[in-house]
C-alpha cells in the first residue's frame, strides 16, 4: 500500500519539505507576534505560508499528540480519525462536483473547515468519541492554527512559500491547502 502511495506522489512530483529546527519553529530565532485582526487577508496569507513552511513540524507535532491520544484510546482515536477524514472526503468531492459548496469552500475557508470539524464533532457525540476527538484531532489542528497565526515570516520562509507558488515544488500541505480551495492564497 505505502508503495502505491509513493508511486502516486512521485508521480505528482510531491517532495516533502524538511523538518525546520527547534530553534526557527518555536526557539531562539522564532519572532511571534499577534496578528491583526482587522486585515483578515493578511491574517490570512500568514497563516497559509506558515503551513506550508512548517508543515513537516505541524506534522510531527500532530502525530505526537496523536500517539499519546492513541496510546490511552486507540478505539476512540482510530474512530474519530475514521469520522474526520470521511466527513473531510466527502466535502472535497461535492466542492468539486457543486458550484454552491465550491464557491462556499473558496469565499469562506474558513467557515468551511469549521463546517468539517463540526460536522465531525457531531457525528462523534453521537457515536460517543467526543473526548477523544476533541483531544486527539482538534486541539493538535487549534495548536497548529494558533502557531501559524502568531509566528512572523522569514525570509526564508517567503523564499519556500515562493517556489511552491510557482510550481517548482509540491508539498503535501500544498495539496491540502489546494483541495481546500486555497491555493490561490499560497506565496502571496
Amino acid at each position: 500500500m505505502w508503495s502505491v502511495i509513493r508511486l502516486n506522489m512521485e508521480k505528482m512530483d510531491v517532495q516533502p519539505p524538511p523538518i525546520r529546527t527547534l530553534d526557527d519553529f518555536v526557539l531562539g530565532s522564532a519572532r511571534f507576534a499577534v496578528p491583526d485582526i482587522r486585515n483578515l487577508e493578511r491574517w490570512n496569507n500568514r497563516i497559509i505560508n506558515n503551513l506550508l513552511y512548517y508543515q513537516s513540524n505541524y506534522f510531527v507535532s500532530f502525530l505526537t499528540i496523536l500517539g499519546i491520544v492513541g496510546y490511552f484510546k486507540p478505539f476512540n482515536l482510530f474512530l474519530g480519525a475514521t469520522v474526520v477524514t470521511l466527513i473531510f472526503m466527502g466535502f472535497v468531492w461535492a466542492a468539486e462536483n457543486q458550484a454552491p459548496i465550491r464557491r462556499f469552500r473558496r469565499n469562506h475557508p474558513s467557515l468551511a473547515l469549521g463546517a468539517i470539524l463540526g460536522a465531525s464533532y457531531l457525528f462523534l457525540t453521537v457515536l460517543g468519541g467526543v473526548a477523544v476527538f476533541l483531544f486527539g484531532i482538534a486541539f493538535p489542528i487549534l495548536l497548529v492554527l494558533i502557531h501559524a497565526s502568531v509566528r512572523l515570516r522569514s525570509l526564508k520562509n517567503k523564499l519556500e512559500n515562493k517556489l511552491e507558488s510557482i510550481g517548482l515544488k509540491r508539498t503535501p500541505m500544498g495539496l491540502l491547502l489546494e483541495s481546500l480551495g486555497q491555493e490561490q492564497e499560497a506565496g502571496s
